[in-house]
């Protein structure tokens, strides 16, 4: 497969590392607006796009490899707001499109966890629950896109909570509200824990990535997925297959 790479950062870089080893070949990668214009031949020998660039270009970026009939999987974070527009483009269009806000296989197993934690504390309202990640400081959204689909799958399964909140000094965070703590340091790749707290105990769900390479690993598999299919795919099409 020849894999354009729509970012060329440490994720870019990563990515690039394990599509060789999987036997892959980036045939080109993009950065910024000049390179859209000078790769565009290039581009169009390309089987699959693989976007990790930032929030405010990420969906430029899609909208142009549809334009480009490019399957393209999509691991920035931060524009969700624009997801539901961008997927239905993609279906009327008949374009091919795969979003995860985390590509980590041990990641996606803790997303199941976490529904199921919730499910078993709902009515359990001596816990109170909270979220925390942090990531190197170089990410640009908070909160991360991870942290927010693990709070939207609680306040799916707790009726006690009806959104989430990022906590910022001095914005008090509503009772029928998931907290989300954002701590950006140094280079972390990613750790994500999930906290529900009562007088008597304290249960913990955490996911540390070691490295980014969990999370290359399954931009490739998501690419190698998504060849020959059209329609929008999320990590569960994937991990049910």
């Amino acid at each position: 497969m020849k894999i354009a790479l729509l970012g060329y950062g440490k994720m870019g870089k990563a990515i690039e590392a394990i599509a060789d080893e999987r036997g892959h070949t980036v045939v080109v990668t993009i950065d910024d607006e000049d390179d859209w214009m000078d790769k565009i031949d290039d581009l169009h020998e390309c089987d699959m796009a693989v976007e990790f660039s930032t929030p405010a270009t990420v969906v430029g970026n899609i909208m142009r490899c549809f334009d480009l009939d490019l399957p393209v999987v999509v691991g920035t974070t931060g524009w969700y707001d624009q997801l539901e527009s961008v997927v239905h483009d993609c279906e009327q269009r008949g374009k091919s499109l795969f979003v995860a806000s985390n590509f980590s296989i041990g990641m996606n197993i803790v997303f199941d966890l976490n529904r199921r934690l919730a499910q078993l504390m709902n009515g359990r309202e001596e816990y109170t629950v909270n979220i925390t990640e942090t990531h190197h400081v170089h990410k640009l959204d908070a909160p991360s896109g991870t942290a927010i689909a693990l709070a939207n799958d609680i306040v799916e399964e707790l009726d006690r909570k009806d959104d989430w909140c990022l906590v910022r000094k001095g914005v008090k965070v509503g009772r029928d509200e998931v907290p989300i703590v954002s701590v950006r340091e140094g280079e972390v790749p990613g750790i994500h824990e999930v906290v529900y707290d009562s007088d008597i105990d304290r249960i913990t769900l955490c996911h540390e990535a070691k490295s980014r390479r969990g999370l290359a690993l399954g931009a490739v598999l998501a690419a190698e997925f998504l060849e020959g299919r059209k329609g929008y795919y999320t990590m569960t099409d994937l991990l049910k297959r």
